[in-house]
């Protein structure tokens, strides 16, 4: 596998997917981390509005970079699983898929709205964003536990890929896992 072939091939995600698929999974830690990490501080504190600052900044970067990795997605060839995968089994990776995608999309905007109905001001790495909607604190705290469930729901979510992707790879030994990997040295 040459590391610098950009795009997808029968048997290989192209440096540009792997890329995106790495990168996105390392941002959803960093989401899922700072919303953590915020409860270490008291509420109103200067580091706890720092981490959650942090946490709607990189929300928004999720939420800009999935239409990247989704075009990439969609205007790439899909590497093959080898051996084939059963019809459940495709059906099951396709509602995962479509799953995560939703929630990297969904996500932040629930939070969007829920911090613009809140009228707190939102910061995209220096530039201020603008509001959604109107303040309205009652459907800010709605908007919120929304938000704080769906999440919740991510942690499933993200647990059940990355155990069907070891599952694929130590169980099934099919190349699910290894079409994502840079330096596979079976290409």
């Amino acid at each position: 596998m040459n590391i610098m072939n950009w795009r997808n091939t029968d048997d290989h995600y192209g440096t540009a997917s792997m890329l995106f698929h790495w990168l996105m999974s390392l941002l959803l830690v960093a989401v899922f981390t700072t919303i953590e990490l915020r409860t270490i501080y008291p509420k109103g504190t200067e580091p706890r509005e720092a981490i959650k600052a942090l946490h709607f900044m990189l929300g928004l970067l999720v939420f800009i970079l999935v239409w990247i990795r989704l075009s990439l997605r969609y205007i790439q060839k899909k590497p093959l699983i080898r051996p084939a995968l059963s019809i459940i089994q495709r059906s099951i990776a396709k509602a995962m898929h479509i799953s995560l995608y939703l929630l990297m999309i969904v996500l932040p905007i629930l939070g969007w709205l829920t911090v613009s109905a809140a009228g707190k001001e939102l910061l995209f790495f220096g530039l201020e964003v603008p509001s959604l909607i109107g303040i309205d604190k009652a459907l800010a705290k709605d908007l919120e536990n929304i938000h704080k469930s769906i999440g919740e729901l991510g942690y499933y979510l993200i647990a059940f890929h990355t155990a069907g992707a070891l599952f694929h790879h130590y169980v099934q030994k099919d190349n699910t896992l290894t079409r994502l990997l840079p330096f596979n040295k079976k290409q």
